[in-house]
């Protein structure tokens, strides 16, 4: 039996100059296909989404098939799942609600009441439920027994976690005060179940150690972090000498103009610090499970330089337009979109202000004015709320927590850990799909005397949105999901006249894991799919897709569901070290595969 596809396309690339024409035929496997091996570590990040539901273990025609004829009518019904985590404290008192049911709770969604399909509740890092549409409940009757001992945890509940040091916008001794008390709680409340993955950002994202369930590595490398500079002090240097220009500024226009260079400044370097924070969000869109970002600085503006416009205002009272100006370097609506992305990709912020009780400047020796004392302070108090501000509205649209006017974070860590280990999964399925809205998620509790934080919202992405995401994700991170079983291998490369590489990319699927539709004289399935690449230095490539049909004649179909469909596709490469990554969607079964694997290129 012999199966070929032929098709062309082109990827553009920074690494790769093209996609090449491709082929695709079978091959003989081994005796039985094995798992593909785990995907290699990697350095740093890009953009990932959320996994499809796993395939079936051996292909065959759906229900909704009819056998004969080429009009032969397939449904395919793709359901997802939305899960919202929801942290229940007692409005006195603050302490943790344990022992609530799904019928405790009701989900809206823009505003309509959805029904629970999912219930998880989860205590002290444990699941002691986990039902699918769980069984009603006679009147009167009580609640049923909860599991009890330890249950693994399922890959949708286990928890990634960011540690992201932002150093450009922090204190060197602010910042290794909170991290002695961070290694503490690393080591005491992180789960083996659980992985974390530590970044540092300069203006540059470096990830310091990839995602790893060894705490210990984070603590290591978080020590490490106690010696870098932080350049929060430079910021303080500018701040006080735009202050003091004001100060001794002639008129209102010659303040204005100072004031508005530094929030030119200020608002350039916000920009590549929101964008930052982005990459990351984005980059865990396509790995299953929660995922949270424990963000630590001093803090970030939400208007550049609007206390120094502040400032203007104070010495020159007559001139009211001085915080008109201010609005332009306005990021909240970044910000807000940086919330949004974050629910989109079931990401939790907990952000930490590591300055903690702040000592106005204005009333040191050093910087203090004669005949003006409370006018600084006003300055100053408006520099640190507008500070704080982009912290907190983080934490509370994504369902988090944010640690704000203390020197010892230790009891906040403690309700951190607490949000890890011990809150109820609520999941619902949604009558769209993949329209590409974001949609109002509000979650109510039936009791009183009961606080509840969760995430605002989340995006429902697209099929093909959720396959380059998870594209994404198995290149950028050790993460592989693989229950179609598919394979990776590379050819040897062959040179050409520019000195680029033509490196032929083999992808191996079993045919047997394929759900095939019958047709009059054939049997058919639907493949998709998606490539990306990264080289050496952490350029990505965008992820291009292609779709394959493949169509096996009757009379062979008991034969080639023991052997693999092969599709070749020939990557124009620079020589050096290259990370591949594909996924692959049977679109009859909703199931998808990622998987990675590094090439050498050249000799």
């Amino acid at each position: 039996m012999k199966l070929r596809h032929t098709t062309t396309a082109l990827l553009s690339l920074l690494l790769l100059a093209g996609l090449c024409p491709l082929t695709a035929q079978t091959a003989k496997p081994p005796a039985a296909p094995a798992p593909a091996a785990a995907a290699p570590r990697t350095s740093p990040p890009a953009s990932p989404a959320k996994s499809p539901t796993a395939p079936p273990a051996a292909a065959k025609s759906p229900a909704a098939a009819t056998a004969g004829g080429e009009g032969a009518f397939v449904e395919n019904v793709d359901v997802s799942v939305v899960n919202v985590d929801v942290y229940v404290t007692e409005k006195k008192g603050g302490r943790r609600v344990t022992g609530l049911t799904r019928d405790d709770f009701e989900i809206l969604e823009d505003g309509k009441p959805m029904a629970i399909t999912n219930f998880y509740a989860i205590e002290g890092g444990r699941p002691l439920t986990a039902s699918a549409q769980p069984e009603e409940q006679l009147p009167g009757a009580p609640p049923p027994e909860r599991v009890g001992g330890p249950a693994p945890v399922p890959e949708d509940q286990r928890l990634r976690l960011i540690v992201y040091l932002d150093n450009y916008n922090i204190h060197p001794f602010n910042r290794n005060r909170v991290l002695r008390e961070l290694r503490g709680f690393i080591h005491d409340h992180v789960s083996r179940q659980d992985q974390l993955m530590l970044v540092t950002y300069d203006r540059e994202l470096h990830i310091r150690r990839t995602f790893t369930s060894d705490s210990d590595l984070i603590a290591a490398a978080l020590l490490e972090q106690e010696t870098v500079t932080g350049s929060a002090v430079h910021a303080d240097s500018d701040r006080r000498s735009v202050l003091d220009r004001i100060d001794e500024s002639q008129n209102a226009t010659e303040a204005v103009g100072y004031a508005r260079l530094y929030a030119e400044s200020v608002f350039n370097d916000l920009s590549f610090t929101i964008t930052a924070i982005k990459k990351m969000v984005d980059a865990m869109a396509g790995m299953p499970g929660r995922k949270a970002v424990l963000y630590v600085s001093d803090g970030l503006p939400m208007i550049a330089g609007q206390d120094v416009f502040y400032a203007v205002q104070n010495k020159y009272p007559e001139n009211s337009g001085s915080m008109n100006e201010a609005i332009q370097y306005d990021a909240s609506r970044r910000f807000k979109e940086l919330g949004s992305q974050a629910n989109a990709n079931r990401v939790t912020f907990y952000t930490i202000d590591a300055a903690g009780l702040r000592t106005f400047s204005s009333v040191s020796a050093e910087n203090g004015k004669a005949g003006s004392p409370g006018q600084g302070i006003y300055v100053d108090s408006v520099d640190v709320s507008n500070l704080q501000a982009p912290l907190q509205m983080l934490a509370e649209d994504t369902g988090g927590i944010s640690v704000i006017n203390t020197n010892n974070i230790e009891p906040d860590l403690g309700r951190i850990a607490a949000d890890f280990n011990t809150y109820y999964s609520l999941g619902y399925t949604p009558a769209h799909i993949g329209d590409g809205r974001y949609h109002k998620i509000d979650v109510r509790i039936k009791k009183r005397g009961y606080v509840l934080r969760h995430r605002d919202g989340y995006r429902d992405k697209s099929t093909e949105s959720q396959m380059s995401d998870g594209t994404l994700a198995a290149l950028q991170f050790p993460y592989e999901q693989n229950p179609l079983h598919i394979g990776l291998d590379f050819g040897h490369g062959s040179q050409r006249e520019d000195g680029f590489f033509l490196v032929p990319v083999q992808v191996k699927i079993p045919l047997g894991k394929l759900v095939l539709i019958p047709r009059q004289a054939s049997q058919d399935a639907s493949v998709r799919f998606f490539v990306a690449a990264m080289d050496s230095d952490g350029n990505t490539s965008d992820v291009q897709q292609a779709r394959v049909p493949i169509s096996i004649p009757n009379g062979e179909v008991a034969t080639a569901r023991d052997k693999y469909y092969v599709y070749t596709v020939s990557l124009l490469m620079r020589p050096g070290e290259h990370r591949v990554a594909v996924g692959v969607r049977d679109d009859a079964a909703s199931a998808a595969s990622f998987i990675a694997r590094g090439v050498h290129v050249g000799g």
